[in-house]
């Protein structure tokens, strides 16, 4: 049964994440097409933390609850809402409002959680792989066989293109920083695993592809990674500008584009599917199909407790995590 009162983590200020506090706040009730879910667990991100800063496109009215990733039991139902039993396993998405007990959703932002996961893998599962998704099967047209690189391996945007890339029949090329990075990558199914540390990498990408380059290149770092990835792409190759976890947005010469006959395609999962909803529900579906298919696991890095959101982000700022961070409630 929802409550009338939940704790929820809430911003009142762009800025420093490490003033975000945990408060007591009015439950959520579901609108029409909607489900309340008491979460169990959330996975802090990336994109989270710089909301919560103010860097990111979207700017919620403050004050909010950020993070966009839950897991959890349902305990309401919206009007015309059938899809799940009241206490069904889901995991879902949001844009904002998932560091709570209790989180309203979209139903069709949501699937049933697969019954060999618990909570945390849920909760780490949507983010990653639907943009892995729309990166590399809806916008970059993956083919079985084809060479895939894929930067910031070792996160999670990048262990979801290395599973998914894998499981679509690619050979796949991964770049993370460390052995113990590389390591966790290479178990994760990757043919071959690059070490950032090890200097540039055209050249070996070249001969591992027999001088011929990659077929597409999966890119949430941007910045110095991306100049280098355009000096080894094949002929028709499709760039996949994911992110700039760089820190430095790239810029490219076109007449570059036209001689090597290659795409540079922008990835934004949650657009896609609010541009075009009927394209964001067949992405869904695969996504579910996905998960129940028992073929790829979300990666978790660590598990921390619901007061340990400012050291979730710590460990996010500081490059430490492999995989994601999962909160539990």
């Amino acid at each position: 049964m929802a409550a009338k009162h939940m704790r929820a983590w809430r911003c009142h200020a762009f800025g420093d994440y490490h003033d975000l506090r945990l408060e007591t706040v009015p439950a959520p009730a579901p609108a029409g097409g909607e489900i309340v879910v008491r979460v169990r667990a959330f996975a802090p991100g990336f994109p989270d933390m710089l909301m919560v800063q103010g860097g990111y496109q979207l700017k919620p009215a403050l004050p909010f609850t950020p993070c966009a990733e839950f897991a959890g039991e349902v305990v309401a139902r919206g009007d015309g809402v059938d899809a799940f039993e009241i206490g069904a396993r889901v995991l879902g998405g949001v844009r904002f409002g998932a560091a709570a007990e209790q989180v309203s959703a979209q139903v069709e932002q949501c699937m049933v959680l697969p019954p060999a996961w618990d909570f945390a893998r849920g909760a780490a599962f949507l983010v990653a792989f639907k943009t892995a998704w729309v990166g590399l099967v809806v916008r970059g047209q993956l083919q079985a066989g084809e060479w895939v690189l894929v930067h910031g391996a070792a996160g999670g945007v990048g262990l979801a293109a290395v599973q998914l890339a894998k499981a679509r029949g690619a050979r796949v090329i991964a770049m993370a920083s460390g052995a113990p990075k590389c390591a966790v990558v290479r178990e994760m199914g990757a043919d071959h695993v690059l070490d950032y540390a090890d200097g540039d990498f055209r050249d070996t990408v070249k001969a591992l592809t027999a001088g011929r380059g990659v077929d597409i290149v999966y890119d949430p770092v941007g910045g110095d990674v991306f100049d280098e990835s355009l000096r080894c792409v094949a002929p028709f190759a499709r760039v996949l500008v994911i992110g700039f976890a760089s820190g430095r947005i790239p810029e490219v010469r076109v007449n570059h584009v036209l001689i090597k006959q290659y795409a540079v395609i922008g990835v934004r999962a949650g657009e896609f599917g609010r541009v075009d909803p009927q394209a964001g529900a067949r992405v869904n579906a695969g996504l579910a199909s996905l998960a129940a298919s028992g073929t790829i696991v979300p990666h978790v890095h660590t598990r921390l407790p619901f007061t340990s959101l400012v050291e979730a982000y710590e460990t996010i700022e500081a490059r430490h995590v492999v995989g994601r961070v999962v909160v539990e409630i």
